[in-house]
């Protein structure tokens, strides 16, 4: 039995190695080619565009239930309003470029479009009920007059003090300076023609860091490290599952909406990320839980956790806590039974196929991504055969 148990898990980090490193790669061109600052102003307004483009910005990225709260919270203490804010705390973590290339891998076609699809809809549904229930009037910023600023490295807005007999003070963050200017950035007291913004005179400033290697730093040190524990847990349960549950067995206890309802229970509480949610999901399908009870769990758990809540109620308030919960709730309930509906009648299938979906690429690509997804995740290993990466 134990040599089944391994052979399964190893079938699961078989069919998800390579499409999950293609979905990191794809996680780290976004984080590294798309500025930070347009997340704010994507974001920004009220109403239902500024929902979709919070639900439609926070999809692809490579976030969880938890990373995403302080990126969430950022945009709302720079003036996101509460509905966008909300979009973007469902449609982050229940979906991203790598949970979808893993979702391919190991349910097929069908629930890879869908789930996106799903937490899109989830998102801006949720959205608009917060903006019906709570008028976020004080969100309506007022714009102040930008004060002088005392250092010349802060706002362009600094006011200029002209050289004159008894005071060498100009513009450092400008063009240079023929005239001797007091350094407002430097450890040293007087600096001759240099902008203040730079440690010393005459320091050349560091070499930029390449996009592309920022790019694979991102996705093979930063963003594994994120989630390499919680995805060999989800390869494990889903081997577990495999080995020691019969095909089946799990329809007992319902399909339709008691088992989404059952899924509602167990994924609430549950904090798992999106990527680490898609075996154990596969493993439930074999195990003969419906697709639909399947997705809800897929959507639900990794948008909530006990631990986010009351951060939640802090940032939001409790009316908008209890309307991101119960918009999660019935928004992945009516996309299940939705699904459930569209198989019913296109005939379309889904169907999990652990230990089978890597039959699709070459033997060699398919043990090569398998064993650089180890060394990735095992940091000191990396450490010493990949430094670059870090």
């Amino acid at each position: 039995m134990m040599n089944d148990l391994i052979q399964n898990i190893w079938a699961v980090l078989l069919d998800t190695a390579f499409w999950l490193l293609l979905g990191l790669l794809a996680a780290g061109l976004i984080k590294v080619y798309i500025p930070a600052d347009a997340m704010n102003r994507w974001v920004g307004g009220r109403g239902f565009a500024a929902i979709a483009r919070a639900a439609l910005f926070g999809a692809p990225l490579p976030l969880c239930s938890c990373g995403v709260l302080p990126a969430a919270i950022g945009l709302r203490r720079a003036g996101a309003s509460k509905e966008a804010t909300v979009s973007f705390l469902i449609s982050t973590p229940e979906t991203s470029v790598d949970s979808v290339a893993v979702t391919y891998a190991l349910m097929g076609p069908v629930m890879a479009v869908y789930r996106p699809l799903a937490a899109l809809v989830s998102a801006m549904l949720t959205g608009m009920l917060t903006a019906l229930v709570d008028n976020d009037t004080a969100n309506a910023a007022s714009t102040t007059e930008t004060t002088v600023a005392a250092s010349c490295c802060g706002t362009r807005q600094a006011e200029l003090v002209q050289p004159d007999a008894s005071s060498a003070q100009a513009d450092c963050c400008a063009s240079t300076q023929a005239a001797t200017v007091k350094s407002c950035c430097s450890t040293k007291q007087e600096s001759t023609a240099t902008s203040c913004c730079t440690s010393e005179a005459g320091t050349s400033p560091e070499k930029p860091v390449p996009k592309w290697l920022q790019t694979l730093k991102f996705a093979g040190a930063e963003l594994i490290d994120d989630i390499a524990a919680w995805m060999a847990v989800g390869i494990v349960i889903a081997g577990v599952m495999l080995t020691f549950v019969p095909p089946g067995w799990m329809a007992q206890w319902g399909n339709g909406l008691a088992a989404m309802l059952v899924m509602l229970l167990v994924g609430i509480p549950m904090y798992i990320c999106a990527v680490a949610s898609t075996p154990i999901a596969a493993g439930l399908l074999l195990s003969g839980v419906s697709p639909g009870a399947v997705l809800v769990f897929l959507l639900v758990g990794p948008a909530t956790n006990i631990a986010s809540f009351a951060l939640l109620r802090r940032e939001l308030g409790n009316r908008v806590t209890l309307v991101y919960l119960a918009g999660i709730s019935v928004a992945s309930v009516g996309m299940g039974l939705l699904l459930e509906a569209l198989l019913k009648s296109t005939g379309w299938h889904i169907e999990a196929s652990i230990g089978h979906a890597h039959a699709m690429l070459p033997s060699w690509l398919v043990w090569a991504s398998a064993m650089l997804l180890i060394v990735l995740a095992i940091k000191p290993l990396r450490r010493v055969l990949l430094p670059a990466l870090g």
